[in-house]
């Protein structure tokens, strides 16, 4: 894992954030080593001031993302968005991995999310809203997609930063 979240613009980080990532093997880490990667993403997550964070970003070629809705706090390996409800919306969205820019996407306004939790127990989530417009830019970026892959009307932001 990188300490670091891997940028657009670079050309290498570029060609392993376009790369779908590989299944979370539960027996590759101990139960400490996987607290402490969940620990190393949410706390990266925060001081970028981001609402999600897919291990592709960091450069871990994994199936596991954080985020965050309000108070509450997610980290779901091996996801699957297995149903969603209704007709796609536009919504606009950024992202960490291309600072400076934003752009409407089509999303569902509801899902049925299924995958991990931290210790390997299957979870099945219906998100709506805000969560369910991050699990699926999250999903994407584990698939290799980046939200500026199916932006309508990018346009480029000042950073108030």
């Amino acid at each position: 894992m990188e300490e670091r979240i891997l940028k657009k613009e670079d050309k290498a980080d570029d060609k392993f954030l376009h790369r779908k990532m590989a299944v979370f093997d539960f027996e590759k880490y101990s139960a400490k080593e996987i607290k402490v990667l969940i620990s190393k993403m949410r706390k990266m997550m925060v001081e970028a001031d981001g609402i999600g964070l897919a291990a592709s970003q960091v450069g871990l070629d994994a199936r596991v993302f954080v985020a965050r809705d309000q108070d509450k706090f997610y980290a779901v390996f091996n996801p699957k968005i297995t149903k969603t409800y209704g007709d796609p919306i536009l919504l606009e969205e950024g992202c960490l991995s291309v600072p400076g820019y934003q752009g409407e996407v089509k999303r569902y306004e509801k899902i049925l999310i299924e995958g991990q939790d931290e210790r390997g127990k299957k979870l099945k989530m219906k998100a709506w809203g805000l969560l369910a417009h991050i699990f699926q830019h999250e999903t994407d970026h584990l698939d290799g997609v980046l939200y500026v892959d199916k932006a309508i009307n990018l346009t480029k932001i000042d950073s108030i930063k």
